[in-house]
């Protein structure tokens, strides 16, 4: 029972994963359009301080936003800073510590920010790990449904008043959740969400990206239902060379160098589908969508199950405490 429990989510993650390579194989990454200036707008990236969120920040400036790179590596933060601030952007980049994985550390987050008394236009969450042995955070949760996905949960709940202040009909606000093709391969467990029975890390991090899925369709029901100028949608990036691969087993360390050097995309293509999510003009009063290379695409069939969805998000309020 307990090979199964383990084998089974590892052979549908990697089997996941080999079906994107052979997409990536045969087409090329999505290319960026020109995308219009967004002076005076405001981002949140998590894990914006290297690979892609360090790219989707640093293009976002770019086109003039004021980008608040969230982050728990302070050193690193100040250092992507000093990056985008050198590569001539017209906006700003400025850095805020943030430790996902503590519920506490989230809310206090959130209280500097609108301390800073900025509106808010675009949350980016970004930040992620992946193949982690088990782990509980402070708070007793499993380390990848927290980082990947509940500590998000929480971050957007709490600036969801701001997202919806400062949008407007023909200009609305935007979130953009991070998820992975590893979708496909997630089952929820909502009776044990932390993987406490038998754990796994393959199956742990595939839940954690089928419930960003779950949680980006029901908000956005809820902000349509409500009316409210915000758009939210999932992405995928595809198999991009990033650090998140710095987990894998030693044999799969070894199969991947090489195979990632001519299949895998490179973090500044990985990003351009956030970027693309956060600012094109083309995504304009566009959300509750699944999105990949450049295309909207259909998620996984359990992933529009509304009373699954119904049940991820109450469960979740619970967890936080809202």
């Amino acid at each position: 029972m307990w090979l199964i429990a383990v084998l089974v989510p590892l052979v549908r993650l990697y089997w996941c994963g080999m079906k994107v390579l052979l997409y990536q194989m045969f087409n090329r990454s999505f290319t960026l359009p020109v995308l219009s200036k967004q002076n005076g707008r405001v981002a949140i990236v998590t894990g914006g301080t290297r690979g892609m969120g360090f790219e989707t920040a640093r293009h976002l400036a770019h086109l003039g936003m004021h980008v608040v790179i969230a982050g728990n590596e302070r050193e690193e933060g100040a250092a992507a800073v000093r990056m985008i601030q050198n590569d001539g952007s017209q906006g700003k980049a400025e850095f805020m510590f943030v430790d996902l994985t503590s519920l506490k550390s989230v809310r206090q987050f959130v209280q500097k920010f609108k301390d800073k008394g900025l509106p808010l236009h675009v949350l980016v969450n970004n930040a992620g790990t992946m193949l982690v042995p088990e782990r509980k955070t402070e708070d007793g949760f499993e380390f990848h449904f927290v980082l990947n996905y509940l500590g998000h949960f929480l971050l957007t709940k709490l600036l969801l008043d701001m997202l919806k202040k400062a949008g407007r009909q023909g200009c609305c606000s935007r979130i953009v959740n991070m998820s992975s093709a590893t979708h496909y391969a997630g089952i929820m467990d909502m009776e044990d969400l932390n993987r406490r029975i038998c754990y796994s890390s393959h199956g742990a991090y595939s839940q954690s990206k089928l419930a960003m899925v779950l949680f980006t369709y029901y908000l956005q029901e809820q902000l349509m239902a409500g009316g409210f100028p915000v758009i939210v949608n999932a992405v995928d990036p595809g198999m991009v060379d990033t650090a998140l691969y710095d987990n894998l087993w030693t044999l799969a360390q070894l199969l991947k160098k090489p195979v990632a050097k001519t299949l895998f995309r490179t973090p500044a293509e990985g990003a351009s589908i956030s970027i693309y999510a956060a600012a094109a003009l083309e995504m304009e009063g566009v959300g509750g969508c699944y999105l990949y290379n450049g295309e909207k695409r259909q998620s996984s069939d359990i992933s529009y199950d509304s009373e699954l969805q119904a049940k991820l998000w109450k469960k979740s309020c619970q967890l936080v405490g809202l």
